[in-house]
């Protein structure tokens, strides 16, 4: 992370990254120049938030085109809290699925289930999404709506 603004100092935004089991909310921009934003698993990695997804995904696409992202992690109930910002998406191979097998045990448990085999069948291939957050603001609004 970049530039760093908002309530929390570094220390605190990463815990919460590490923390939360909340999918981030990617946004990225369609070769027509549109917005899309998707919600994908994620984990925090040396200053880089990095997901995976099939390697055919529209995303794939929109991100080789243009690699600028926004993107928010933020708690659903009461107090909210998150972070927010910008980046740059890289897409690498995950051929081994490394970074999806550890996706699955962060918001799944275990690889056991149904949706754990499908995801790491040896069928499918797979792309890691690493952002490279170039500036975030976090919020935190339990001092006024209750809470931590």
């Amino acid at each position: 992370m970049d530039r760093l603004t908002g309530d929390w100092d570094r220390e605190r935004t990463e815990q919460f990254l590490d923390e939360q089991t909340i999918p981030v909310r990617l946004a990225t921009h369609t070769p027509r120049d549109g917005l899309w934003m998707l919600s994908l698993w994620y984990r925090y990695r040396d200053g880089h938030l990095e997901c995976a997804t099939g390697a055919s995904a529209k995303v794939v696409d929109y991100l080789r085109e243009n690699p600028g992202v926004a993107f928010e992690i933020s708690t659903n109930d009461v107090p909210y809290r998150g972070v927010r910002g910008a980046g740059t998406a890289d897409i690498a191979p995950d051929d081994d699925k490394a970074v999806l097998r550890d996706l699955i045990e962060r918001y799944l448990g275990d690889t056991d289930s149904k949706l754990a085999r499908s995801l790491l069948s040896p069928d499918r291939d797979e792309v890691r999404i690493r952002v490279d957050v170039d500036r975030a603001y976090t919020w935190d609004f339990s001092d006024r709506m209750g809470g931590e």
